[in-house]
């Protein structure tokens, strides 16, 4: 690393991936679900609390040009989708159709699916729902795998799916994550004395250059 100055700062090596741990199937069946007595989510088969960084510049194609910058793919498209906060991990299978439909796609169209892991088990619904090609989804490792940094995921999975589309020469990729939140609305508060969640999906389009 490098300051302002561009000396050359002290710190720890990263020779690998933080979220690396050695487990068996034995360990991982001995975990306490997470959220429901007799449920099947634990913290084996969930996405990882861990750090990142990520960065990704989106610009005009003249600017880019201007500028003299590597032009890596073109965004085509994005689109959001509400689903019911309970089950908002559900939110990609709702929100990808969506995106396709805008930028005229079809899932066939789709090399490559970067489909954040919040959960195994949404990932696997969203993949079974959406008829995916479990090949084409993750093929690096997702959020379970790789870890999932809040704020940098979505930076983070674009930069893999360009990585993998343009090592493997292929064109058209997908982001998608779902989002849940639970925020407190001062006017829903007055009203319901409630918190209100908030559920959905998020999915956007690229294309290699």
């Amino acid at each position: 690393m490098q300051n302002e100055d561009g000396d050359v700062l002290d710190g720890p090596n990263l020779t690998q991936d933080e979220g690396i741990r050695a487990t068996t199937a034995q360990k991982l069946s001995q975990l306490r679900p997470s959220f429901q007595q007799d449920g099947t989510t634990t913290a084996g088969n969930s996405s990882q609390v861990s750090d990142g960084a990520a960065a990704v510049l989106l610009a005009r194609r003249s600017v880019a040009k201007a500028k003299g910058l590597p032009i890596l793919a073109r965004y085509r498209g994005f689109a959001v989708a509400g689903v019911p906060p309970a089950i908002m991990g559900i939110g990609p299978a709702i929100a990808i159709p969506k995106v396709l439909k805008q930028v005229g796609l079809t899932i066939h169209d789709i090399d490559v699916f970067e489909l954040n892991e919040a959960f195994a088990s949404q990932a696997v619904y969203c993949i079974k729902k959406l008829g995916l090609d479990p090949r084409k989804v993750n093929p690096n490792g997702g959020a379970i795998a790789l870890g999932h940094p809040l704020g940098c995921t979505g930076a983070r999975q674009v930069a893999t799916l360009l990585s993998a589309l343009r090592r493997t020469g292929q064109k058209h990729g997908v982001v998608s994550m779902c989002i849940g939140k639970m925020e407190s609305s001062v006017r829903a508060w007055q009203l319901m004395q409630d918190i209100v969640g908030t559920g959905m999906g998020a999915a956007a389009v690229f294309s290699l250059e």
